[in-house]
């Protein structure tokens, strides 16, 4: 469906960041931004799918 552009490093960095941003939200739970840590959802689809809109638009 979609190429695979992500390397393995990076996707294993995306991972990371998207539980550790994900796992805020849980922690976290009476704080106002608390929201905005959802944002972890986008780095852990790409690393998970490895393959990145992003890098498809640029051409990486």
């Amino acid at each position: 469906m979609f190429a695979k552009n992500v390397g393995s490093a990076d996707r294993i960095i995306r991972v990371v960041a998207g539980i550790l941003l994900l796992s805020l939200f849980f922690i976290y739970p009476e704080s106002p931004w608390r929201y905005f840590a959802l944002i972890g959802i986008v780095p852990l689809a790409t690393g998970l799918l490895a393959t990145c809109p992003l890098y498809s638009l640029f051409g990486i």
